[in-house]
């Protein structure tokens, strides 16, 4: 996908996007709502049609070529085209019957944890479970290209666990994956490339890795029995960066500033407002860290991150 553009009432709400997903490799495409993801992707399922730029999937144009690329192509949604009466044993074995290269439905209830719910009504599964069946009629058709649209939301540590592995033996059997999410372990743990867009631009593309190198900043990682006043502490600090990670955890940015001198300024600011520290310790933060760092740099201030996103709530900035 080359110079992608998308506007809706003349707002460019994707705006001059490149991105690729090579074969047999995992991109995750991270951002905060409202960043042009989901639209992105619309746009490579051949669901919405570009105002500009080149879109192919497999060589193949997505709105023209659209009845040789579907069977080619595993589309995992958040809602949606499952008969409510239904059970999931029904649903994928008529959908099975769709692809002359299927995969066993019997075989992904297995794996995606669905067994004891696969002669229950749709209507009456859970959130999670409506979300591992979407994801077994994403799979059923064995895909050369998977698009997952955030695969695990909802689901509990172990099988969401069961699913990244899942994904990886796809990967390693030469599927293309793309997946959207909000979890930033699961595209440190998944992606080959990771993706960064917010307000309809493409930010930075590189290994997680290279991303977290390049973008997250040294820092302190501060954990708390309850919320702090992260401007005081900032203050504290001259003006160093205070990030809410959770209610309960902060990432102080060391930026050019002397690690050793930051703890010392910490502790004395927890000390002389009678405030407890749970742990603190130093190191890099990660991807979480390189994305906030990429949507500042870009625009002066941290993009919000949904709910759920790294440590499980938005993401605040204080100067």
């Amino acid at each position: 996908m080359t110079g992608l553009v998308k506007a809706y009432d003349d707002r460019r709400v994707v705006d001059q996007v490149d991105l690729a997903v090579p074969v047999g490799q995992v991109v995750a495409l991270l951002g905060p709502n409202g960043a042009g993801k989901t639209t992105t992707v619309e746009c490579i399922e051949g669901f919405r049609r570009p105002d500009a730029g080149t879109v192919r999937v497999l060589g193949l144009d997505p709105v023209r070529d659209r009845n040789t690329l579907t069977p080619k192509l595993g589309v995992m949604l958040q809602e949606g085209g499952v008969w409510q009466a239904a059970t999931p044993r029904e649903v994928l074995r008529l959908f099975a019957r769709l692809h002359p290269d299927r995969w066993n439905p019997d075989d992904l209830i297995e794996r995606l944890a669905l067994g004891t719910v696969a002669g229950s009504k749709y209507r009456n599964l859970s959130g999670g479970e409506k979300q591992r069946l979407n994801l077994a009629l994403a799979l059923v058709g064995r895909p050369e290209v998977l698009i997952l649209d955030e695969p695990t939301t909802g689901m509990d540590p172990e099988v969401r666990q069961q699913t990244w592995e899942l994904i990886r033996g796809l990967r390693n059997e030469g599927t293309s994956v793309l997946l959207t999410t909000h979890f930033m372990q699961e595209a440190e743990v998944l992606a080959d490339q990771v993706a960064i867009m917010a307000r309809g631009r493409m930010l930075a593309e590189d290994s997680p890795a290279g991303l977290i190198a390049t973008h997250a900043p040294p820092g302190i990682v501060v954990t708390t029995p309850d919320r702090i006043d992260a401007e005081s502490l900032s203050d504290r600090l001259d003006g160093a960066l205070v990030l809410a990670d959770t209610a309960d955890r902060w990432l102080v940015d060391a930026g050019e500033r002397d690690p050793q001198s930051l703890l010392v300024g910490i502790t004395t600011w927890f000390a002389d407002n009678g405030r407890h520290l749970t742990s603190i310790a130093t190191g890099g933060e990660g991807l979480e860290a390189a994305y906030l760092e990429l949507t500042r740099q870009a625009f002066g201030e941290p993009a919000t991150l949904p709910d759920g996103a790294g440590g499980g709530m938005p993401l605040e900035a204080r100067r």
